[in-house]
């Protein structure tokens, strides 16, 4: 699933091409929305909010899209070819100079402006967002003590954006096994820091580099890296399916620099680092 990173910049370049221009064409092929048509709408705003995308109208209406596991927006000149094929097309908005193309989203729906809070309300501050706060993320983050640090981060009621990618990557910046209570996590601000940092600095990117190099193979500590060799220690990198909100996902860690440590009566532990 993508990261909110890569939606924030697909928003980017999608608000550049689209605000304040009238949309000629419109096609939806989902269902609830086929017949709708926003011919001579103006594109009023396009954002992020964590990993869902919302396309404003004038008129009060909101496209409301999320790519899940699979989805992508892609920005076209009139003529251009394609990336994808055209069975998978969900969405499309053109203008007189721009075609945006939406392929394989999961959610594509229109809502009322004044109702998006229907469908993004729920979610935790967005590093990327106006909305950004470090005091309700960490407070949000220490709501359950027992609960693994892992499936937290996966969390977009803890905070919107942040997906498998930073969870393995967080967890090791921070020393923590990802089945590691919050509770026994040693510096929770620090978690809430590393998330923001990371995440900003791969916001014009489209890619998730967390050790500064951007070398193709060296973008990552653990992430994808499950057998290879620990770049501090050397030790495997082990790699597990482990349940998560939203269903399983493939977590990596490394067992030498990610000692599991576990809390006793809901209190913060230490962690016994190497």
């Amino acid at each position: 699933m993508p990261e909110g990173d890569t939606v924030y910049l697909a928003a980017t370049r999608m608000g550049r091409a689209l605000e304040g221009s009238v949309l000629t064409k419109t096609d939806f092929r989902m269902p609830r929305i086929a017949t709708a048509d926003l011919s001579g709408r103006v594109v009023e705003e396009v954002v992020a909010r964590g990993k869902h995308m919302l396309i404003r109208f004038e008129g009060d209406l909101t496209l409301h899209t999320h790519y899940k596991m699979e989805g992508s927006w892609h920005l076209y000149r009139h003529g251009e070819r394609w990336r994808g094929p055209h069975h998978e097309v969900r969405a499309l908005l053109q203008t007189r100079d721009w075609v945006a193309v939406g392929f394989r989203l999961a959610i594509c729906d229109l809502i009322p402006t004044s109702r998006e809070d229907e469908v993004v309300g729920h979610l935790g501050p967005d590093p990327l967002g106006p909305d950004w706060d470090p005091d309700r993320a960490l407070e949000n983050l220490s709501s359950d003590l027992d609960r693994p640090l892992g499936d937290v981060l996966l969390d977009q009621r803890v905070m919107a954006g942040p997906g498998n990618v930073y969870r393995c990557e967080i967890c090791f910046l921070s020393g923590v096994d990802p089945k590691s209570p919050v509770g026994a996590v040693p510096d929770l601000l620090r978690v809430v820091d590393l998330t923001k940092r990371l995440m900003e600095a791969n916001r014009t990117t489209g890619r998730q580099i967390t050790t500064g190099d951007a070398r193709p193979g060296f973008e990552r500590w653990v992430y994808g890296r499950g057998g290879q060799p620990c770049r501090r220690c050397r030790t495997r990198i082990s790699s597990d399916i482990q349940p998560a909100p939203g269903g399983e996902r493939v977590t990596y860690w490394c067992p030498s620099c990610q000692p599991e440590v576990v809390s006793a009566g809901g209190e913060p532990g230490r962690a016994r680092f190497a």
